[in-house]
C-alpha cells in the first residue's frame, strides 16, 4: 500500500474540544494475525488528531483488521503503529472500539453499561451517574437509563454503545461498520447523531465502513483498501452538499476503486 502523508488539520469546530485528537499512524505495517495470516501489501497512513478518516474496501481485505491493530488487539506482522509518536501494543484507555453488533452487557442496565468505561478507571459512583446520565440525554435516550439491553431498539442499542464509548473520554474512536445492521431510516439519524456529537468531542476517528454514501457523508478523508489511494471529502458531514457536483464525483471515485 502507498505512503500517506498527514493532511492539513481540519478546521476548528464551534467549541474548543475538551481534549485533542490522538495522532494515530502506521508506517510499513503488514496486517495479519499471529497465526502468520497475513494480508497482502504493507500500510503506511497517518490519521491526524480531530479527523474522521473513513476506511471502505471490500470483504476481506483487512478493514477490521486494521482497526484492530489500531487498538492494540491485534500486534502488527512487521512495521510500526504509534500513537502520537509512541508504540502501541497493547488496548488503551484513550482508544475506544464501536462495533456493529452493541456488545451491550445483558446483565447490566442501560446506565451501568454507560458507566462502565468509568468504572474501569475507578471513577466514583456520583461522577459515573452523572457523566451517564449526561451522554444518555445526548443521544436521546434520558428517558431509558433503568432499562435493559433487550428492551431497547437496535438503534437504542447503537445508541447506548455510543454514550458508553464517548463517556471515556476516548482521545480515538474506532468503529467498525457500527451502523451496518440498522434500517436506512435509523443509520441516517444514527449518522447525523454521531456527527454532532463528534463536533464537541475533539476526538479522532477511524470509521469503517462499507457504505459509500456513509463514507463521503462523514469523512474528512477516505481510505481504499487494498490500494492505498486516499481521497479528501469536499463536504464533509453537510446534508445539503450531498448532490454537489464535488461530491457526485467523489462517490463515483469511489465506487470505481472497489
Amino acid at each position: 500500500m502507498s505512503t500517506v502523508t498527514a493532511p492539513p488539520a481540519p478546521p476548528a469546530g464551534p467549541a474548543a474540544p475538551p481534549l485533542a485528537g490522538a495522532e494515530l499512524a502506521l508506517d510499513g505495517v503488514r496486517l495479519g494475525h499471529p497465526d502468520g495470516t497475513a494480508l497482502a501489501g504493507e500500510v503506511s497512513l497517518r490519521v491526524a488528531p480531530g479527523e474522521v478518516l473513513a476506511v471502505v474496501g471490500p470483504s476481506g481485505c483487512g478493514k477490521t483488521t486494521l482497526l484492530r491493530t489500531l487498538a492494540g488487539l491485534l500486534p502488527p506482522l512487521a512495521g510500526r503503529v504509534t500513537q502520537d509518536g509512541e508504540p502501541v501494543r497493547r488496548p488503551g484507555a484513550d482508544r475506544a472500539l464501536v462495533f456493529q453488533h452493541d456488545a451491550l452487557l445483558p446483565w447490566r442496565s442501560v446506565r451501568a453499561n454507560v458507566e462502565l468505561p468509568l468504572a474501569i478507571r475507578g471513577a466514583d459512583r456520583a461522577g459515573r451517574r452523572r457523566a451517564a446520565g449526561e451522554w444518555l440525554e445526548r443521544v436521546g435516550l434520558a428517558g431509558h437509563a433503568a432499562k435493559w439491553p433487550h428492551q431497547l431498539s437496535g438503534g437504542q442499542r447503537q445508541r447506548v454503545q455510543l454514550a458508553r464509548a464517548l463517556a471515556g473520554r476516548p482521545r480515538a474512536v474506532l468503529m467498525d461498520e457500527p451502523f451496518g445492521a440498522l434500517d436506512a431510516h435509523t443509520r441516517t439519524g444514527m449518522q447525523d447523531l454521531l456527527a454532532g456529537i463528534l463536533r464537541g468531542t475533539g476526538a479522532t476517528v477511524v470509521f469503517v465502513t462499507h457504505d459509500v454514501h456513509e463514507a463521503v457523508h462523514l469523512g474528512d478523508r477516505i481510505a481504499l483498501l487494498p490500494s492505498g489511494g486516499v481521497l479528501d471529502v469536499p463536504h464533509p458531514r453537510d446534508r445539503a452538499a450531498r448532490d454537489a457536483p464535488a461530491t457526485r464525483e467523489l462517490r463515483r471515485r469511489v465506487l470505481d476503486s472497489l
